[in-house]
């Protein structure tokens, strides 16, 4: 394999050029700009950023923002986040706050997300994607024309289906009053509710204010059971812990108590392995005496 290296030069202008485009996100129209015009974007939107940042989720009806929304993060209409308007020099004072679609000819009027399956995009009811659905008005389907809603059942990993969900945008403010994490201020382009690494996971495997939250003390305190990870059940038991989190567990403590249920499992099975090997050896060697009997007679 080839290995490729690169001047500290070259890495600088690398790192320069990701630092631009995270700023500048698409309002350069595809075209850089000069560093006059990049210094006069940022003395202009970074203060707009840092007093009128809108933060995007999709909302659960619990409250739980089950989908952070980033710059890439695709839209209803096919469009990421940062392709629609996300800078305002004055919040609009109406609710919902209406985030239109910047790419030319396409007619969304706000920024709608829409989960995924995996990889796959979801079907509404009447078995179309959401890209088979206008962009505009009700979202009616372009394919049949009983369905005026796109309206799926698939079920969110929360437990709920995602027509119960809200595409929630907000300001700094309202969302605090919420008791979410609104991260630091940052200078970016279309970072909507991104406010650190962890917002990167689904809703109900975050373990912060906008997820699941922090596991209470009684569940980190409980015995373990055999529903616990293996790790737990392999270190397992209130003492070890307490022990471990304290730093003071030894590793004879710790080999103590490999003896778990799936090492028991895997001793039987490896058992019945061992036995079926040795009857196959039996009968072949059965075989192999009966041969040389039929040949001496």
């Amino acid at each position: 394999m080839e290995k490729i290296t690169i001047s500290k030069e070259m890495a600088a202008a690398v790192d320069s050029y990701l630092q631009y485009r995270r700023i500048v996100g698409e309002d350069d129209g595809g075209k850089l700009f000069t560093p006059e015009e990049y210094e006069q974007y940022k003395k202009k939107m970074l203060p707009i950023r840092q007093k009128n940042r809108l933060f995007v989720s999709w909302t659960s009806p619990t409250g739980m923002d089950c989908k952070l929304v980033g710059p890439e993060t695709q839209c209803f209409c096919t469009h990421r986040y940062k392709q629609h308007k996300t800078d305002f020099e004055d919040i609009p004072k109406e609710r919902p706050i209406f985030l239109p679609c910047r790419v030319k000819g396409c007619q969304c009027k706000t920024y709608l997300y829409v989960p995924l399956n995996g990889s796959q995009p979801i079907r509404c009811r009447c078995k179309h994607f959401a890209d088979e659905h206008h962009e505009a008005e009700h979202y009616s389907c372009k394919k049949c024309s009983s369905c005026t809603e796109f309206r799926s059942s698939f079920t969110c990993g929360c437990g709920h289906p995602t027509f119960t969900h809200d595409t929630v945008v907000e300001t700094k403010e309202e969302r605090m009053a919420r008791g979410n994490p609104v991260g630091y201020d940052v200078p970016y382009a279309a970072m909507g509710g991104l406010t650190g690494f962890s917002s990167l996971a689904e809703g109900y495997l975050r373990l912060d204010p906008s997820g699941t939250g922090a596991p209470a003390v009684d569940i980190l305190n409980a015995p373990v059971n055999s529903m616990d990870h293996p790790y737990l059940k392999t270190y397992g038991g209130h003492h070890d812990r307490q022990a471990l989190t304290n730093g003071l567990c030894s590793m004879t403590e710790q080999l103590s108590h490999l003896k778990t249920s799936e090492e028991k499992d895997m001793k039987y099975f490896e058992h019945c392995y061992q036995e079926r090997l040795k009857m196959e050896r039996i009968a072949k060697r059965q075989k192999q005496h009966s041969k040389a009997k039929s040949k001496t007679k």
